[in-house]
């Protein structure tokens, strides 16, 4: 009897690891199919960019053969590349610092305090995940004309921080109203400022959100495309999107070229996305148990 109750046990806790180990052949030909649907037309721009153009008339589906690097030295040596390429990385930084400081101040105000009209002012930074900026382009241009912004770095940066921000405030949040308020009475008792506190214990507490919407602030601001479209006029200002449109067109006979430019273009942004990649999961599920 005693035998019979310990092999049962072993046997489905046997079964059940199984079954988690393995899962259904279903759901992982499904996983597989999507990647190789996500990574296809990856692969196919940067190897494109190891061909000649005749090998892609030729073949287009086709591996290099042999290989060739004259396109990305091309643009590698080229200072067009490198100006967007620092245009692109002080947008992006200047978002992602503007984004996470103004967004942790309004989070932690709307997580740690009661105040009539708090809901609303949720519910207003909730909402604006609704409208993508693609929505507001044209008054914001007006807007940004009548600032004097237009054909400046300034002009794109300034709102993308203020469209960043609804994101940046709903991730917050719940992270910020899990800090128990006894720490904050413990700070007040040992003589720490509000701004003390929030500093020593609030920003730190909340860091794996803070670099989560640091990386989706980045992210969306090296990828953007419609607002330098219509804020920039001068190539000189051009971010690497604009600049893979500009390339593209200037020689639009070179097709392994504009490849080459292409692949280099989304390369930071899909390294710096991939290398922080668990950082964005788990600040993403630590919003949601908050």
């Amino acid at each position: 009897m005693s035998a019979t109750t310990i092999k049962l046990p072993a046997s489905g806790r046997r079964q059940g690891r199984a079954s988690v180990k393995w899962g259904s052949p279903v759901t992982y030909f499904i996983a597989l199919l999507f990647i190789a649907v996500s990574l296809a037309p990856v692969l196919y721009i940067v190897l494109g960019g190891f061909r000649t153009n005749s090998q892609i008339t030729t073949d287009p589906s086709g591996l290099p053969a042999p290989w060739q690097i004259n396109n990305y030295l091309g643009v590698l040596t080229s200072g067009t590349f490198w100006q967007e390429l620092g245009n692109s990385a002080i947008s992006g930084v200047s978002t992602t610092l503007g984004a996470v400081a103004l967004g942790l101040m309004v989070s932690y105000v709307l997580a740690r305090y009661n105040f009539r009209g708090r809901g609303v002012i949720y519910s207003l930074f909730a909402a604006g995940l609704m409208f993508p900026i693609t929505v507001a382009i044209t008054p914001l241009y007006i807007l940004v004309k009548d600032l004097g912004l237009v054909n400046s770095l300034a002009g794109v940066i300034l709102p993308q921080i203020a469209f960043a921000l609804p994101t940046t405030v709903i991730i917050l949040v719940p992270f910020l109203k899990a800090i128990p308020d006894e720490l904050e009475e413990a700070a007040a008792i040992d003589g720490t400022s509000r701004i003390g506190f929030f500093f020593r214990m609030v920003v730190p507490l909340s860091l794996p959100g803070v670099i989560t919407v640091g990386i989706l602030a980045f992210v969306g601001s090296w990828n953007s495309y419609i607002l330098p479209l219509f804020i920039l006029s001068d190539q000189v200002n051009y971010t690497l999107p604009l600049g893979v449109q500009a390339f593209s067109s200037q020689y639009s006979q070179d097709t392994a070229k504009v490849l080459a430019f292409t692949s280099l273009s989304m390369l930071p942004a899909l390294i710096f996305f991939t290398l922080f990649e668990r950082r964005i999961v788990g600040g993403l599920t630590g919003a949601v148990k908050g």
